[in-house]
């Protein structure tokens, strides 16, 4: 079977940023599978097939990805970001989990990319300087109970946390139940970070006290960063502020 079937990570939005890797993989493509936008950041050149699709789709997508590579194609499924942290990666390994058989001897390799929170972390200063976890905000696929739970608990340890998927025009409120949820359970001077289209042209960094944010700062192209209880703003006029949080927890 000469076909081979990569999970690549386009990063954030800057080419710039994808890895040497990824963009090897891209050349000797075939094939690229993936959510319509992300498709759309991939160049066009001869030989090579895009299939594009529309979101929710994603474990068909998987399939259809290993039946290319099944025959014979060199198919590079593409996420945003990382395809490892809620994107293509275990949509692929489901399906291939579904079907094992068919997709045994295939080759299949995950190659990383820049996520949204790291580089919305480095685009502010170091906000995930120290511990921190991150949550997807889209009850899509996990009851909002669960969600709520894993916020809570995420302040209790006092993790900085990085919010996926807060807020799209299917499900706006569930952001504002978030922020509801925090500012009860936060001192309202934690810093809170909405990156939004971070290292492209529309880039929008805006840091706020959490008891100033408002659910309409968000949408699905902003990556929200909670800073945790030791969280430091350094004020730079002329030259934007720093935001990050301290390696060493006080004793």
């Amino acid at each position: 079977m000469s076909g081979w079937l990569a999970i690549a990570g386009l990063g954030p939005g800057d080419p710039g940023l994808w890895t040497a890797d990824v963009a090897d993989a891209l050349a000797a493509a075939t094939d690229v599978v993936g959510y319509i936008p992300y498709v759309a950041r991939v160049p066009d050149r001869e030989g090579l097939t895009k299939h594009a699709t529309d979101n929710r789709v994603e474990v068909e997508r998987a399939t259809h990805a290993l039946s290319l590579a099944a025959k014979g194609h060199r198919v590079v499924v593409v996420s945003s970001g990382d395809p490892g942290v809620f994107a293509m990666a275990a949509a692929v390994f489901e399906a291939l989990e579904q079907a094992p058989e068919a997709f045994s001897d295939l080759e299949i390799i995950v190659l990383p990319g820049i996520t949204a929170m790291l580089a919305a972390s480095a685009a502010v200063g170091a906000i995930l300087g120290h511990d921190f976890c991150a949550i997807n905000l889209s009850d899509n696929l996990k009851p909002w109970s669960l969600i709520e739970k894993r916020l809570c608990l995420a302040v209790e340890a006092d993790f900085a946390c990085a919010f996926y998927n807060p807020r799209s025009k299917a499900r706006p409120e569930g952001f504002g139940r978030a922020l509801d949820l925090l500012k009860d359970i936060c001192e309202p001077k934690r810093l809170i970070t909405f990156a939004r289209a971070v290292s492209t042209a529309e880039e929008r960094l805006v840091t706020v006290s959490l008891s100033d944010a408002t659910p309409e700062m968000a949408d699905m192209r902003t990556v929200v960063l909670l800073g945790s209880s030791l969280t430091r703003r350094i004020q730079r006029p002329g030259q934007g502020d720093i935001i990050y949080t301290p390696r060493s927890v006080p004793v």
